[in-house]
């Protein structure tokens, strides 16, 4: 059985560049953001394939896809963009647009979850403060783990921006 034949959507691309990705069109397809990018050595990410979905508006390709979650955002790709285009921005817009629809990459959200709920994206364990105090410092770092009021003040800020929701929604 054949699958019928992807259909470009212009709005998405539109809603692409609306939403941050303002140099998507930018874009000529020359292959040096894949070329100069340190995730896709790694993995199966191709930075020009998720720009040019993004280009054509093909979303379905796009909202539910693992490598939209493999950028690394080290801005390698941007650097060398010979047309400036900002890929990062385009990426983050994506991103952005897909945890709208209630997608997000599981070790995504789970530092979402720890900003959310400490202010911090890295769990601070006892054998950290061990170590922390080990070394003359003191166990708990001088950051919202130290200051109630502002871990208060983060959770505050999750709940206005209607981060604290995205995050429940948000699962693969």
């Amino acid at each position: 059985m054949t699958q019928a034949p992807k259909q470009p959507n212009p709005e998405f691309a539109k809603k692409v560049v609306e939403a941050g990705g303002k140099t998507l069109n930018l874009c000529f397809q020359c292959g040096t953001c894949t070329g100069s990018c340190p995730s896709g050595r790694q993995t199966a990410f191709r930075t020009r394939k998720l720009v040019r979905r993004a280009q054509l508006g093909l979303k379905d390709d796009i909202m539910n896809n693992e490598d939209l979650w493999l950028c690394t955002t080290c801005y390698t790709c941007y650097e060398r963009c010979p047309r400036g285009v900002e890929i990062v921005d385009v990426i983050m817009a994506l991103r952005n647009m897909s945890v709208k629809e209630g997608h997000m990459a599981p070790q995504h959200k789970k530092v979402a979850e720890l900003i959310s709920k400490t202010g911090h994206m890295v769990n601070l364990r006892d054998e950290d403060k061990a170590l922390r105090k080990k070394l003359g410092l003191a166990e708990v770092p001088p950051t919202v783990l130290e200051v109630v009021e502002g871990l208060e003040q983060v959770k505050k800020i999750c709940a206005a921006t209607g981060f604290d929701k995205l995050i429940e929604g948000g699962s693969k």
